[in-house]
C-alpha cells in the first residue's frame, strides 16, 4: 500500500520525524530558512499532509496547489498564517500545539521583565566593552520588580502563567481582556480586571499576551503610550504586530515610557539597521519563548501526533477548526 506524501517545512525533532515515517513518506526543507513563496508551493503540490510554520503562508492558493490535501499541522499555538475559513470550506482539519509552551512562554516574558528593569543587557554589554570601571552608587539603576504593578494585557494561558508568577515577587496584578475571568481565578490568583486604559495608566509592567486579530493589531500605538507612566516597561511576547514599532521608538527615545522588552517583532527578524537596535532601553530577543528542549521537543511530537491523526481520517488532539468533524 502506497504511503501518503508529508512535506514539513524546516527541520523538527528527529523523534517527531520519525513518527511522521512510519506513517508517511516524509520530505524535509533542509535549509534555516523558509521555503520561499515557489518552492512551498513545488514541494506542497502532490502531498496529502503539511507541517507547517507560523512563517509559511497556507492559503486558498497553495490549497489549490495541492488537490490530495487531507491535514495541516502547524507548530505553533498560533496560526495567522492558514486560512482556517478555506480550510475548514474545504474539510481540511488544522492542528496547533496549545498548552506545550504556556509554561515556558511565561517564564521568557518574566525574564524579559525582570532584564528591562534591571538593565541586565545593557549593563552586560557595557563589561565586554570595557565601560566598567567602577562600583558607584549611581552607576545602571534600574527598577524594582518587588511590589510593582504588574499590568496583563490578555488574561488567557500565557497570562494567568504570568499572574502566577508575580505573586512570588508580591506584585499586584491588574488586567484587562475581552472576556474577564471567572471570579475564582480572580480571587486564587489576587488579579484584578480594570478597563484597557486603566491598566496602561496604573501599571508599571505591562506584559502582553493578546492574539493576533484585527482588533488588536498595534494595540498599543502612540495614544497607548502617552497613557503610561515614564518609568513604564512593556513587554511583548505574544505577536510583533501587536506594537506600532515606530510609536515605540519615539516614546523610548523621548523618555515616555522606561524600557521594553520584546521577544516578537515587526518584521521578523528586524533588520540589523533598525532604530529599536540603537537604544539602551529596548531588549530585543529573537522570538525564543518556547525556545527550551523540552517545549520544542513537545510541540514537535503533538504537531507529528496531529499530522499522523489527520492522515488516519482520526481526530486531531489539537485541532483549530473542529467543526469540520461535524461536517
Amino acid at each position: 500500500m502506497t504511503k501518503p506524501k508529508v512535506f514539513v517545512t524546516r527541520q523538527i525533532f528527529q523523534e517527531a520525524l520519525d513518527m511522521l515515517s512510519k506513517e508517511a513518506d516524509v520530505e524535509v526543507w533542509p535549509d534555516e530558512l523558509p521555503p520561499p513563496r515557489d518552492a512551498l508551493l513545488r514541494k506542497t503540490a502532490g502531498v496529502d499532509g503539511i507541517l507547517s510554520l507560523l512563517t509559511d503562508a497556507v492559503d486558498g492558493e497553495l490549497m489549490d496547489a495541492a488537490p490530495n490535501l487531507r491535514a495541516i499541522s502547524q507548530i505553533a499555538v498560533g496560526y495567522e498564517n492558514i486560512d482556517v475559513a478555506e480550510a475548514t470550506r474545504r474539510g481540511l482539519p488544522v492542528g496547533y500545539t496549545p498548552n506545550a509552551l504556556t509554561k515556558t512562554t511565561a517564564d521568557m516574558a518574566f525574564l524579559l521583565l525582570m532584564a528591562a528593569a534591571r538593565r541586565l543587557v545593557e549593563t552586560a554589554e557595557a563589561v565586554k566593552a570595557g565601560r566598567w570601571k567602577t562600583w558607584h552608587p549611581l552607576h545602571y539603576l534600574g527598577q524594582d520588580v518587588h511590589g510593582a504593578t504588574l499590568g496583563i494585557l490578555g488574561m488567557g494561558r500565557i497570562g494567568l502563567e504570568m499572574a502566577k508568577r508575580a505573586q512570588g515577587f508580591d506584585m499586584p496584578v491588574v488586567y484587562h481582556d475581552v472576556v474577564r475571568r471567572p471570579a475564582e481565578d480572580e480571587e486564587r490568583l489576587s488579579i484584578r480586571y480594570a478597563p484597557f486604559s486603566d491598566v496602561l495608566r496604573e501599571s508599571d509592567f505591562i506584559s502582553l499576551h493578546v492574539n493576533l486579530t484585527p482588533d488588536t493589531r498595534h494595540l498599543i500605538g502612540r495614544a497607548e503610550l502617552e497613557m503610561m507612566k515614564p518609568t513604564a516597561v512593556l513587554v511583548n511576547a505574544a505577536r510583533g504586530p501587536v506594537i506600532d514599532h515606530d510609536a515605540l521608538y519615539d516614546a523610548l527615545k523621548d523618555g515616555e515610557i522606561g524600557a521594553a522588552a520584546l521577544d516578537v517583532t515587526e518584521p521578523e527578524p528586524l533588520p540589523a539597521d533598525h532604530p529599536l537596535l540603537t537604544l539602551d532601553n529596548c531588549i530585543v530577543a529573537p522570538h525564543v519563548a518556547s525556545a527550551s528542549v523540552a517545549t520544542r521537543r513537545l510541540m514537535s511530537i503533538m504537531a507529528a501526533e496531529n499530522l499522523i491523526a489527520g492522515l488516519r481520517g482520526e481526530r486531531m488532539a489539537n485541532c483549530v477548526n473542529p467543526e469540520v468533524y461535524e461536517a
